[in-house]
């Protein structure tokens, strides 16, 4: 009798799936900040550039982003919604730094990267890597390239927060042995409420906003949590889930025909990458005093990555969260609104315009 065949598709995922978790236990049993996500980012940066022809459901990779949208909103209190407001003049020096930062090196990237000027200028701005590559697209941007630019950054950023912490002595498992999720749900109607607000965010909110599955569980959760009726409940297998979707999504971008198209450039796309990352780290320590904050919360909070990666690290770092989440969406925003102006004024400096 003859066994039925295997999908080589069906091979490839489940080697992906092995692989993913064997790295994603490995750095957590190294005390590796963020390495449930670090973990399988860096297998399906593997994966998509030596296998290739696999590409997570977006919907997956989107779930990823609600969870750490809930994760934020459980952070919420009203003292620390008060610290946020009394904070919001440093909020916006800090943002304003990371914006000029960026637009100087987005300059010297596409005076000297080789890459055409609005595209380079896409890939440089920071923000939600997602919603960055949807609008370069909507600019005539080529996309490939400005989603190169934006994970390249994203994993820079990712692997340098989590060394920081390191440097800092901060362990994963003494930050969340108190306080973070755990493996069952203590309050069912909690579990019944965060589900709710995922779906809302995956299937309404990410329509209505750039980085709505994150940004609408975020929002919508912290009113819930804010109220004192019900307390959200995230699950830490949950959690554990989201990283990989989360880190899979990115890593599985890097796909030969991606590397080829960046690879004349790949030098200048990780210089600019860790040297926004080391301005952005010296502007943290001069907030320092500024924001009465540690400097670990402040670098990720000025830090040129996703809201998502950044969130991770400061959840498993015990960093404030509530501080990391306010500049990063602040900062957010504040590209959605300027980020085409920002742009056109980069790609002026393009060796191609004159």
């Amino acid at each position: 009798m003859t066994l039925p065949a295997v999908p080589s598709s069906a091979l490839r995922w489940s080697a992906l799936m092995l692989c993913c978790a064997l790295a994603s236990l490995l750095l957590q049993f190294l005390n590796m900040p963020a390495g449930a996500l670090i973990g399988p980012m860096g297998v399906s940066i593997l994966f998509g550039i030596f296998v290739g022809r696999l590409a997570l459901p977006r919907v997956l990779f989107k779930s990823g982003q609600g969870v750490i949208g809930l994760l934020i909103a459980q952070s919420m209190t009203l003292s620390v919604l008060s610290t946020i407001l009394a904070e919001w003049p440093a909020m916006l020096l800090a943002t304003a730094i990371t914006l000029a930062l960026s637009t100087v090196v987005g300059i010297g990237l596409v005076r000297y990267g080789g890459l055409p000027g609005t595209t380079a200028a896409w890939g440089t701005t920071p923000g939600a890597a997602s919603a960055m590559v949807l609008m370069a697209e909507e600019a005539n941007a080529d996309p490939r390239i400005v989603a190169a630019m934006q994970y390249v950054r994203v994993i820079s950023v990712v692997l340098a927060g989590a060394l920081v912490s390191h440097w800092l002595g901060v362990s994963p498992s003494a930050a969340q042995a108190d306080n973070g999720p755990q493996w069952l749900p203590a309050h069912p109607a909690g579990l019944a409420a965060s589900a709710a607000l995922l779906l809302v965010g995956v299937t309404l909110c990410d329509r209505l906003l750039p980085a709505g599955a994150l940004l609408g569980p975020m929002f919508l959760g912290s009113l819930v949590q804010l109220s004192g009726v019900i307390e959200l409940e995230v699950p830490l297998p949950v959690l554990e889930i989201a990283y990989a979707c989360i880190g899979i999504y990115v890593g599985l971008r890097f796909d030969r025909e991606t590397v080829r198209n960046v690879m004349h450039a790949f030098k200048w796309m990780l210089l600019a990458s860790l040297l926004l990352i080391a301005c952005c780290a010296l502007s943290a320590l001069l907030l320092v005093k500024l924001m009465q904050s540690d400097f670990l919360t402040l670098y990720l909070a000025t830090s040129p990555g996703g809201l998502d990666a950044m969130t991770i690290i400061a959840l498993e770092t015990n960093a404030d969260v509530a501080i990391v989440a306010a500049l990063q969406v602040l900062r957010l925003f504040v590209v959605i609104l300027i980020g085409p102006s920002m742009a056109r004024f980069v790609a002026r400096f393009a060796r191609d315009n004159g």
